[in-house]
């Protein structure tokens, strides 16, 4: 198993998400300020080492580094990038000794998206291995967690993956109105149930994909969905059509419906492609938003 690692920018200038291409630890997260703390991950100690490095978050699926303020990450991310991805490709352990508690806490805290209506729940600890989308109740039979939420009369959408839930609320309420009560819900739900996934994302089988297709699969896949996945959404291929060079694509999460869904089609997602499939892509859209 190789593992790739993708340097993601947040909303915090100090702190730089790199997410990982494979589950990293046994759905356990942990926190070192210090390279004391850090006595069970040799990884955040090689980490620690590294002078302009304050904090160290190792979660499942990223790893997230707090900064002190005597470097730009544009300066030193690429060496980051590097020390992970070489140390995980290594074969070495990321977190030693790992023993789950029985009422091991879980924490939720929420980041906004580019769509308003969106807020994305994120947890310390894996939620779900696929990513599952529910439009409405009846799709959500299967999930017990989703279907408890639409029973609350603003929840519209739901969009699980790793370790977030992206929320999409009708207009009836205002996020400063529900966010305690949805974090709440989502808390105690996660402490005291296992979410089984019987709804798994279903792949496109028995079809055989141009080149074409294939390529443009694996430039969403490495340079788009990890963007996405930090709003809070997801994007799948539909389809392309050679004499058209068109690409139809499906957002998910709090891509479907964004205001600012058609500038992110045009100006990224779709130029991209035209650049990097220069004569075979034109225009892109999406199907769903």
């Amino acid at each position: 198993m190789e593992f790739k690692v993708n340097i993601e920018r947040t909303q915090n200038k100090f702190i730089n998400k790199f997410e990982v291409s494979n589950f990293i630890t046994n759905h356990i997260s942990n926190e070192y300020n210090n390279i004391d703390e850090a006595k069970d991950s040799k990884l955040a100690q090689e980490l620690f080492y590294l002078p302009f490095v304050k904090k160290v978050y190792i979660t499942p699926s990223f790893i997230s580094i707090e900064r002190f303020n005597i470097v730009e990450w544009g300066d030193v991310e690429e060496e980051v990038k590097n020390l992970i991805e070489n140390y995980l490709n290594s074969g070495q352990e990321v977190i030693s000794n790992i023993k789950e508690k029985k009422n091991n806490p879980i924490s939720i805290y929420t980041e906004s998206t580019p769509n308003p209506a969106v807020l994305k729940f994120v947890s310390n600890k894996l939620i779900v291995e696929n990513n599952l989308e529910f439009n409405n109740i009846d799709e959500a039979q299967n999930m017990e967690f989703a279907k408890k939420l639409f029973e609350f009369s603003y929840v519209k959408n739901i969009f699980l993956s790793k370790n977030f839930v992206s929320i999409t609320k009708y207009e009836i309420k205002n996020w400063d109105e529900i966010v305690h009560e949805l974090r709440s819900f989502i808390k105690n739900y996660l402490e005291n149930n296992k979410i089984h996934e019987t709804l798994v994302e279903k792949e496109k089988v028995d079809v055989k994909l141009d080149d074409t297709s294939e390529k443009i699969i694996s430039i969403l896949d490495e340079y788009i969905k990890p963007a996405v996945s930090s709003d809070g959404g997801n994007i799948l291929f539909d389809s392309y059509d050679s004499e058209k060079k068109l690409v139809k694509v499906i957002l998910q999460g709090a891509c479907s419906g964004c205001p600012s869904s058609t500038i992110t089609l045009k100006n990224g997602i779709e130029n991209m492609l035209k650049e990097m499939l220069q004569g075979q892509v034109e225009t892109v859209e999406a199907i769903n938003g």
